[in-house]
């Protein structure tokens, strides 16, 4: 009877095992943010999304606001896109940089926070939109020239996505954009009771060298090549560590380039003092480091980020392109990461560009695992 009885519960066991695995694993978002106009959206195919960020909303006393009929055509736009996949989900955004400057006064109050989950219930409703996204850029620490941060902005972030909850409900969603670099991650948000409550979070591994510095660098590296460098991988890492589930984090892609002037050529312009002189849309990028514009494009295999390197001019270009987008999809993969997001679709080629390169990845390993 014992012999029996073990070899019943055996197989209770490895049926039970089996069917865990056989579960299907959640599906590796791709996620876009959108700061374009109604008619630059009809451009792209987002039968390639699983979910769309329309970006910016901005606060109005206490209150999401949506600023003007162009606005509202676009979320329009995404929100009828469903009818094409189903899957889509749709997110409205709040701040951006520079569009965040009363959050922490705002936030820092019960009646802001009642008041805003309020309005984005009714904007949410309205759309019928699907979540909130989050960006404000930064709780508790310096952010945008002039905006104020102070250190009880951390537990007001919390107490803000937990009367949201509250407020929304389960079904909808509930994400926030984080700062990549080490301070964000440090001071910013108290990780654990705000991960309880959100769906997932948009790690913002893109600018981690940026506009104010002297100094050139990879803006959205993979990995780091030294200990002190801000990575992708850095700031999974962290979070990994200090428990965070793996399939609540989401790593970003950068669909532009940083780009510096001043800059001598030595390592060909890598790490290397220079002044800060512009972005470039990818669509613009792509171009000028394929075609004979006086840049020569280079691959560092430490951190699988390219860069490229006009000598004559000296200008100095950071960017993802196909190789470090694909090779950032296979590691949220590989890792069991929510996904992979980008800002910002308008940036992208409307045809054979990044996110053609994110997809085609993500279909290819899908098929691998089956």
């Amino acid at each position: 009877m014992k012999l029996l009885t073990g070899v019943f519960l055996s197989g209770i066991i490895l049926f039970n095992v089996n069917n865990i695995y056989a579960q299907p694993q959640t599906e590796t978002a791709v996620i876009a943010y959108f700061a374009g106009s109604p008619a630059t959206l009809d451009k792209y195919d987002l039968n390639q999304l699983t979910h769309i960020i329309f970006s910016f909303g901005h606060l109005k006393g206490n209150k999401l606001h949506i600023s003007n009929a162009r606005d509202t055509l676009t979320i329009q736009k995404m929100v009828a896109w469903k009818a094409k996949n189903p899957k889509l989900k749709v997110l409205l955004s709040l701040g951006g940089w520079g569009g965040c400057a009363p959050c922490s006064e705002v936030f820092s109050t019960k009646e802001g926070r009642s008041d805003f989950a309020k309005s984005v219930k009714e904007l949410l409703d309205y759309f019928r939109a699907d979540g909130i996204d989050l960006d404000w850029e930064y709780p508790a620490i310096s952010g945008y020239p002039g905006h104020r941060f102070v250190p009880e902005d951390k537990d007001n972030f919390t107490y803000l996505v937990q009367e949201l909850r509250k407020v929304l409900g389960n079904k909808a969603l509930i994400t926030f954009a984080a700062g990549g670099f080490q301070k964000f991650l440090d001071e910013s948000a108290d990780w654990k009771p705000v991960m309880d409550v959100v769906d997932f979070v948009n790690i913002m591994s893109y600018d981690l060298v940026n506009g104010y510095s002297k100094v050139t660098g990879h803006h959205t590296p993979l990995f780091s090549s030294n200990p002190e460098m801000e990575s992708t991988d850095r700031a999974v890492t962290y979070l990994e560590k200090i428990g965070i589930p793996s399939n609540k984090l989401v790593i970003g892609a950068a669909f532009y380039a940083r780009v510096w002037k001043n800059v001598p050529d030595i390592n060909h312009g890598l790490y290397q003092s220079g002044d800060f002189l512009r972005t470039y849309r990818f669509a613009e990028v792509d171009s000028m480091v394929t075609n004979k514009t006086g840049f020569t494009k280079f691959w560092d295999d430490a951190t699988k980020a390219p860069y490229a390197y006009n000598p004559s001019e000296q200008i100095f270009m950071t960017f993802d392109d196909m190789q470090s987008v694909r090779l950032k999809t296979e590691y949220a993969i590989r890792k069991g990461l929510r996904g992979i997001m980008f800002w910002q679709l308008a940036d992208d080629s409307p045809a054979g560009g990044l996110l053609s390169e994110i997809y085609r990845t993500k279909n290819m390993n899908t098929l691998k695992k089956n």
